[in-house]
């Protein structure tokens, strides 16, 4: 993707602008007082095929910016302690938690929410929404990027590889039976589109 897709976003009104120049002038002349933006703050994120450079503060999660700032709002707020799974987001191929990375560490780094999961048209999305396996919804999202993140590495998994591979995610509401159910499924259906694009 080219360069002139990025966005210098504002740490503190998370307006964006085409230039740092931009962004710094806007700082300077709306949030006078704040410390002003520097470019050696800045991050690159590409976040479900979108670039963005943010300022950040080195004590800011990935969960934070991805969130409140750029938007981003499948990955979930839950325990704050790495625990619930709720946050998880896949970052080049690997389900991480966001609520447990910094963002400063994440420069230059791919991202993928359940939101790009959905654009994907991934079977995933279709599978879940078939097997009813959510209820208040809240953990879903981290539920998705993770079983997304293990259809990537193993396409036919076993019962026993998604019960391991979703220890980590926590959900109030008991849905557990139903994923397995919805990834083996989503599995089933991404073979089958393999095998026939590799027929055709």
């Amino acid at each position: 993707m080219s360069k002139d897709t990025s966005k210098f976003l504002c740490p503190y009104c998370a307006e964006t602008f085409g230039s740092f120049d931009e962004l710094a002038a806007h700082a300077l002349a709306q949030h006078k007082g704040e410390p002003e933006p520097r470019p050696e703050g800045m991050i690159h994120l590409t976040v479900n095929g979108q670039e963005f450079d943010i300022q950040v503060q080195p004590q800011w999660t990935l969960n934070y910016v991805v969130h409140d700032l750029l938007g981003f709002t499948s990955p979930k707020m839950f325990c704050d302690r790495g625990a619930c799974g709720s946050c998880t987001v896949i970052m080049e191929g690997r389900p991480i938690l966001s609520c447990m990375s910094l963002a400063i560490e994440c420069d230059g780094q791919s991202i993928e929410t359940a939101e790009g999961v959905a654009q994907a048209k991934h079977p995933l999305i279709d599978a879940y929404v078939k097997h009813h396996t959510m209820q208040c919804g809240y953990c879903t999202p981290g539920f998705v990027t993770t079983a997304k993140a293990l259809l990537d590495k193993n396409p036919d998994p076993s019962l026993d590889d998604i019960k391991e591979a979703l220890g980590g995610n926590l959900c109030r509401c008991g849905t557990y039976p139903q994923h397995p159910k919805a990834i083996l499924e989503a599995a089933a259906e991404l073979r089958k589109d393999q095998g026939e694009g590799q027929n055709g």
